[in-house]
């Protein structure tokens, strides 16, 4: 069976999978229903596509949806449970922005049945793609990683406090990852000098917790980028201004950092 239209898998021979979860802007027709189709489109990981257009040279496996978070989040916990309790957050299905601005119109929010009908239809076909290319390179070889893509504001008081690291790397707190690819990780960022967290506030969505397996040779990386790395963030953002464009000077820098990272990746699975 092929895969649906809105599900793009780019496959490569090389122990390495890309996840990028959140650059899709698809609404799916819902447009009616949310207060503005901007709002629903605003927490978007903009322009990591452009950032990352690198690893195609890399033979690596590249999953991506162009469904917009808004609609699901694919990288939530499916069950509807927090993935950083005590923390604000967004659900499976969002009901706000990340600043908390109300998603839908009132009284067009979502029933439970159309929350499962979002999840057999979008998230299940994308955790399963992972979970077969993942599957398929393990058959050949004794490691695998799989590096998750992501990108936010780098102030959203609602979620944390004060500015952001430029990098952010998530490892379930260790679980997800074998330490030595942790290790190897962390010692580029530190190099760079750029400012960085490993496990910080962000320690890996779902995506990265559900499927790093280090015991099993399956580790998993949730990389979570300031998007003042690559690109110019206004103080305000609105539909004006955001998302704003990919700016190829501002973002050398990271890209130079993400290619160190990713000959790591590569050198620690062979």
């Amino acid at each position: 069976m092929s895969d649906p239209a809105w599900l793009h898998v780019t496959r490569g021979e090389a122990p390495l999978v890309v996840s990028i979860p959140h650059t899709g802007v698809d609404l799916v027709g819902l447009e009616e229903r949310f207060n503005s189709p901007w709002l629903a489109r605003k927490d978007a990981d903009w322009r990591i596509e452009d950032l990352y257009d690198f690893v195609r040279g890399l033979d690596a496996t590249i999953i991506r949806t162009t469904i917009s978070r808004a609609v699901i989040d694919v990288n939530r916990d499916p069950s509807g449970a927090s993935l950083y309790p005590g923390s604000a957050t967004t659900e499976l299905c969002p009901t706000t922005t990340f600043d908390g601005e109300p998603l839908y119109l009132t009284g067009r929010a979502l029933s439970d049945g159309e929350i499962e009908e979002r999840r057999l239809l979008f998230f299940q076909p994308y955790h399963s793609a992972l979970k077969g290319e993942i599957a398929r390179l393990r058959g050949r070889f004794r490691r695998v990683a799989l590096y998750d893509c992501h990108s936010i504001r780098s102030r959203i008081p609602r979620l944390f406090a004060g500015e952001l690291p430029a990098f952010n790397l998530g490892t379930n707190s260790g679980a997800s990852a074998d330490p030595a690819l942790i290790s190897a990780v962390a010692e580029i960022l530190r190099a760079s000098g750029q400012s960085f967290i490993v496990d910080g506030r962000f320690k890996g969505g779902w995506i990265t917790r559900s499927l790093g397996a280090p015991a099993a040779g399956v580790n998993a990386l949730q990389m979570e980028l300031a998007c003042r790395a690559y690109l110019s963030e206004p103080a305000v953002v609105g539909p004006q201004n955001w998302p704003a464009p990919y700016e190829e000077a501002r973002a050398a820098a990271a890209r130079a950092i993400l290619r160190d990272a990713f000959s790591a990746i590569l050198r620690w699975t062979n």
